[in-house]
């Protein structure tokens, strides 16, 4: 099967890219480097996959409609993963403009691009953001979701309600998965996981927004890479599920649990709550089980573990070309 990535240089794209390519299946992959992070650490991302024949990378931003429609014309693959997007809650506050031209308008076109070519599934990275506050636990699929407290959040919404539309006028398979909290090896170095280690490990004051009591669903990478490829595996005339529940813990517990796996102790600066951030995420799993057979195995103490040796790999590394 030919695979289309968008994103796949990112952190949740790179590990799928290397999944698909691990089982046989060719990759193709879109993805413009853009500097909301050090563009290095997302081609380093794709070392890997690049020695693979079966690999083809098109560097190119969603955006363009032009381009994005040359390439999906070119490779007519058999599904598409639909990763691409600015990511983050906070960021969408300071540059919303940004992030509705990515995120809606560079999903348009890949979806315009793709209507045309019988496509066997499409797969969207939707966000637990979309629930915004709330009050009712676990998240269901079926709960309301019409009040997303931040711009990313409501994207993220806008692009389900897009793909549902093209999968009734278009008779496009689409799946749609609410990712909870992802984190692991390769994160975003401004994800919470990336920035308490570093953080802690340097003896910095870490920044806590709140009182540390807030509660996530953390999910971890390998995890979320599983029910990614269950999805592509599985085209639905239209589906929402929900890809979380390895366990929900509060941010002063994660600090705990970094702290011990860096043997450190934290210097903590509470703050004040950030105007977007959700009190909470947690999800309903029945679903995921259900329709993918996914359970997630990896609880956040052997997940944090996994992460911090990562970290500590990826410094030794930089050390010694430091010093050669």
């Amino acid at each position: 099967m030919k695979v289309l990535v968008t994103g796949g240089a990112g952190f949740i794209g790179s590990h799928l890219v290397d999944t698909l390519l691990l089982r046989g299946d060719s990759v193709v992959v879109i993805d413009n480097f853009n500097d909301y992070y050090d563009p290095a650490l997302k081609r380093e991302n794709l070392v890997a996959a690049r020695s693979n024949s079966a690999f083809t990378l098109h560097e190119i931003d969603i955006r363009d409609a032009e381009a994005v429609t040359t390439v999906i014309g070119s490779e007519r693959p058999d599904a598409v993963c639909h990763l691409a997007a600015r990511a983050g809650v906070r960021p969408s506050i300071a540059d919303p403009i940004l992030y509705e031209q990515t995120n809606c308008l560079g999903t348009m076109n890949i979806l315009e691009a793709v209507k045309g070519i019988k496509l066997k599934n499409f797969v969207f990275a939707s966000s637990s953001s979309v629930y915004g506050e709330n009050s009712k636990t676990p998240f269901s699929e079926e709960d309301p979701v019409e009040h997303p407290i931040s711009p990313y959040a409501a994207t993220k919404r806008a692009g389900e309600l897009m793909l549902y539309t093209y999968a009734h006028l278009y008779a496009l398979p689409v799946t749609c998965l609410r990712f909870f909290t992802v984190y692991g090896e390769r994160g975003r170095p401004d994800m919470a996981v990336a920035i308490f280690t570093r953080f802690i490990d340097e003896g910095s004051a870490l920044p806590v927004y709140g009182d540390g009591t807030a509660r996530r669903d953390f999910t971890y990478i390998g995890d979320i890479v599983k029910g990614v490829v269950a999805a592509i595996d599985q085209p639905r005339r239209y589906e929402i599920i929900n890809i979380g529940g390895s366990g929900v813990i509060t941010v002063n517990r994660l600090i705990e649990v970094i702290e011990d796996k860096l043997g450190k102790k934290a210097v903590v600066d509470y703050t004040a709550p950030f105007a977007g951030d959700v009190p909470v995420t947690c999800a309903d799993t029945r679903r995921e089980e259900r329709l993918l057979g996914f359970v997630p195995n990896v609880d956040i103490v052997e997940g944090i573990g996994r992460y911090v040796a990562w970290y500590f790999n990826c410094k030794a590394g930089r050390k010694a070309g430091r010093q050669g």
